[in-house]
């Protein structure tokens, strides 16, 4: 393998890309395909051990592999403004080129990723570069709206919001590396700095409107001609358009879907790993150098989980492999259970039962979005089920498989204007505990559209349809299923500005609606190999340990106010072998009082540390968000040090007008 270190890619306005690529032996007298992934995450030290793990992988296996930092970031010349800009897209096309233009380069691309490269792989892949011939795209979305860190089912995410803007805005500020960026580094350091935090645009736009449509290929699946692969995890927040895009698309496609939170299926938990390098390199074998699959795949090869005690971090979870030959599958079937007077399932009588806010529901449930190692997996959910409405179904005579979207189709009233709907599904096991096995929300003054949300009528009866997340899950014999609803779900649902007492209806018409797998269907025709041990590690000197992150709940009986903490372990401090030290740490709280809604508060702090020898970049990204009953209050503040000395340090407040939310 040949690794050429830095690579500068010209861009047409001048601007200057940073590249790493990693070259098979003797592609240059023989070119070979190449797989780009193109990230912010600072090549040089933020993802240098999984870039060099993944691309010497491709390039042992006849691939060449090229990683490249987006304009303005890391050693990338040029500002960032925002996520999935028309820029980043535009860039991307000339890198494309760039790549099938070299020497070493057959002329065949695959593009991949994971999160935001799974993002930009869909959105590049709609724009149809020539040389683009296969995506792999790993935990991400069609739809920036519906999945993405910001809102969900037409809501805010207090837990991802404020606290990926405070992230990025710390990113943002580390310095590029002054002996590969060269002459001018400071004045672009400096220049980065200045750029406002990224929730301005995001609290700005709080419908689904043309600025989330822009990189949403959902709208238009047919722009995408390639083969796609995509990859996700019952775990992970963005599972769904992994699922969604096998029935939209109209290319060559699969999809597998492991256990995972927001972790790469080698190593990432839950367990069990996959060697998912082999398996991208069986897809690029396939599309790019036009070898003919050794044998038939499943269109949708998925980990059918069973049910577990409930608990924070989980290793490993137990299930089995199963494959849908097409989506929507022909093997599963929809199995309705209607809502009774608390129960789900049998021929219930007609009435209705009331719940109101209690602020507190959803502090056990964990992280919309986890990485399965912080202490952020739901736990007993029993807590949460007791301050809700639930609908319990009898014990099953016999195990009960669901794969794909399950909904809840309710009628019900509100007796405010501005209300949401929180819905999960758990399992109730034997011994008691209730296992979360999949949730959705709704903000019901988006009950028709999430474009153009309309007042709820107070009292009104309004039938609404509530999807729940995607998911892969066996319930045991002797288990009952729970539906449980509530007007809150703190800290994955910014509250209504006024509390609020749902009137929920129960007989004919309202049900859960569940994707069953037919008893006897066929399995998996190939299980995924498990995680390869030939890859190359990279030479990263690990000089101290991360927070090995937590979650901790504290509540003050003196002033009813229940804090959640969330310390991220973020993996600690390294020596890149440039000598370039790198770290960072992220702590988030999120603050309530039980009978005030507009008590809300999330708070998150971000370290930056970056250097080399004696010089030495600290700094701090941090973040406050609150409300009033007709808007969100935002202050931003960054500030860094160079050599001991503050350089920079600015606060930003923003006010945003709530706009039926």
């Amino acid at each position: 393998m040949n690794l050429l270190e830095h690579t500068a890619i010209p861009l047409a306005d001048g601007t200057r890309l940073h590249a790493r690529v990693w070259l098979p032996d003797g592609a240059a007298e023989q070119p070979v395909p190449a797989v780009l992934e193109y990230l912010p995450y600072r090549l040089g030290d933020g993802t240098a051990a999984s870039d060099h793990v993944q691309m010497s992988y491709f390039a042992a296996h006849g691939h060449a592999g090229v990683r490249v930092d987006i304009r303005g970031t890391g050693e990338s010349e040029g500002v960032l403004l925002d996520e999935y800009t028309p820029q980043e897209q535009a860039d991307c096309l000339e890198v494309i080129a760039w790549i099938a233009a070299q020497p070493w380069c057959s002329g065949a691309i695959g593009m991949m990723g994971y999160s935001w490269s799974g993002f930009n792989c869909l959105q590049v892949a709609a724009l149809r570069p020539p040389a683009l011939k296969a995506i792999a795209s790993c935990y991400a979305s069609d739809d920036r709206y519906a999945d993405d860190v910001h809102y969900r089912g037409g809501l805010i995410i207090p837990m991802d919001m404020l606290h990926w803007s405070v992230t990025m805005h710390g990113w943002q500020a580390r310095p590029p590396d002054p002996e590969v960026f060269g002459e001018g580094w400071h004045e672009a350091w400096l220049e980065r700095l200045e750029v406002e935090p990224w929730i301005v645009h995001w609290l700005a736009h709080q419908r689904r409107d043309a600025y989330w449509r822009q990189g949403s290929v959902r709208d238009d699946p047919s722009q995408i001609t390639c083969a796609v692969m995509c990859v996700g995890g019952w775990t992970d927040g963005y599972t769904d358009s992994a699922l969604r895009l096998m029935e939209l698309l109209d290319v060559p496609r699969r999809t597998l879907i492991g256990p995972w939170g927001h972790n790469d299926p080698e190593s990432g938990n839950p367990g069990p790993s996959v060697g998912i390098n082999a398996e991208l390199v069986r897809f690029w074998d396939r599309w790019l150098k036009g070898i003919e699959p050794v044998e038939d795949e499943p269109m949708v090869t998925a980990y059918l989980q069973d049910g577990v005690r409930p608990q924070a971090n989980l290793t490993h979870r137990p299930g089995r492999w199963v494959g849908e030959p097409a989506w929507p599958s022909p093997q599963l079937r929809e199995l309705v259970l209607a809502l009774g007077d608390g129960t789900l399932g049998g021929d219930p009588a007609a009435g209705s039962r009331s719940i109101g806010s209690l602020q507190t529901v959803g502090l056990d449930g964990g992280a919309w979005c986890a990485d399965g190692r912080s202490a952020d997996l739901p736990v007993d959910q029993r807590a949460d089920d007791g301050r809700s409405l639930t609908f319990t179904s009898e014990p099953l005579d016999a195990s009960l498989e669901l794969l794909g979207f399950a909904e809840a189709r309710l009628s019900l009233s509100s007796d405010r204007p501005v209300a949401l709907v929180s819905v999960r599904l758990c399992e109730v096991r034997q011994d008691g505990s209730s296992l979360l096995v999949t949730r959705g929300q709704l903000n019901l003054c988006h009950r028709r559209s999430h474009a153009e949300p309309e007042p709820v009528v107070p009292g009104e009866q309004m039938t609404v349809t509530v999807q729940l997340d995607a998911i892969g899950h066996r319930f045991a014999a002797g288990s009952r299923l729970r539906l449980s609803l509530s007007p809150c779900y703190w800290p994955l649902a910014w509250p209504s500005p006024e509390p609020v007492t749902l009137c929920v209806a129960h007989g004919p018409g309202c049900s859960l609606v569940l994707p069953e797998r037919i008893a006897g269907a066929r399995g998996s025709m190939r299980a995924p190999d498990p995680a390869p041990t030939d890859t190359v590690a990279y030479p990263a000197e690990h000089l101290s340990s991360g927070s090995g992150g937590g979650r901790t709940i504290t509540r003050s009986l003196a002033t009813g106010r229940t804090d959640l903490v969330f310390d991220w372990d973020c993996g600690g401090r390294y020596r890149m072998p440039s000598g370039m030290v790198y770290e960072d740490t992220s702590v988030a709280t999120y603050s309530i009082c039980e009978d005030d809604p507009l008590s809300a508060r999330v708070e998150v702090s971000t370290t930056i540390f970056s250097g080399r020898g004696e010089w030495r970049i600290e700094g701090v990204s941090s973040g406050v968000m609150t409300c009033t009953a007709d808007e969100f209050i935002v202050v931003s503040r960054l500030e860094v040090d160079e050599d001991g000395e503050r350089i920079f340090e600015r606060e930003w407040t923003h006010r945003f007008p709530r706009d039926h939310c």
